[in-house]
């Protein structure tokens, strides 16, 4: 049974209606990336981020997975799976994925700003005046611009012995998420799903890589196929 890790980034869930900042000149939802999603920002306006953050919960509640999102859980059923995302968004696991690192944290979740160890589910908004259990103010369950990562340790770790790797939706520019494919073995295959990939330093060194110019849910299929082939 092969190892697949999956690295996905915002354009597997831009098929299901999520907006991407990237697509949109650097705008995200008619928002500078700088004024929302970074810890300067939640220090300088945290009522201007916690609504941004609330929209965007309000939208993932109201969008579904798409092909992409469930032909990924499919693979489940054969294949040692791991799926390592850019994304905020629940949509891997709702599509039935049972095993999801989220680099860049979950909106779902709030956050104690005094306890990083204290984490809750969260559906609905979030307020200035809203409390962890000691006292310190709720925020959003995302990892800002300039923020370490925490997750990073155990993605590398999960990299380090994949077979194949598909990297789907990713604009493969920030890092250190795009730095991930330099973790895998020389001899793992390596897949490009984007339809406008851009080829970074790392993936410019795997001279196995396949490059398929396709959205998330087209690139997916084929490569779905393309495995069932292989192992009939």
């Amino acid at each position: 049974m092969p190892k697949i890790v999956v690295l996905t980034g915002a354009g597997i869930s831009a098929e299901s209606g999520i907006s991407t900042f990237r697509d949109a000149g650097g705008l995200w939802e008619g928002h500078k990336v700088e004024d929302v999603a970074t810890p300067e920002a939640w220090h300088r306006q945290p009522e201007i981020v916690l609504e941004f953050y609330n929209e965007r919960r309000k939208q993932l509640l109201n969008v579904s997975p798409n092909k992409a999102h469930l032909d990924l859980a499919t693979l489940d059923k054969d294949h040692d799976v791991v799926i390592i995302t850019q994304n905020v968004d629940d949509l891997h696991e709702r599509a039935g994925s049972k095993n999801v690192f989220h680099l860049h944290g979950e909106l779902l979740k709030a956050r104690s700003t005094g306890r990083d160890d204290l984490i809750y589910d969260c559906r609905a908004n979030i307020h200035l005046g809203d409390l962890c259990e000691k006292g310190f103010q709720l925020r959003p369950h995302i990892v800002w611009f300039g923020e370490m990562v925490p997750m990073l340790e155990k993605a590398i770790k999960e990299m380090t012995d994949a077979q194949i790797v598909l990297v789907i939706g990713s604009s493969m520019q920030v890092y250190p998420a795009a730095s991930l494919v330099a973790y895998a073995p020389q001899h793992a295959e390596i897949y490009y799903i984007d339809p406008n990939p851009q080829i970074n330093y790392e993936l410019s060194r795997r001279p196995g890589l396949k490059v398929l110019p396709k959205l998330a849910s087209a690139g997916v299929a084929e490569i779905i196929s393309e495995l069932s082939k292989r192992e009939k």
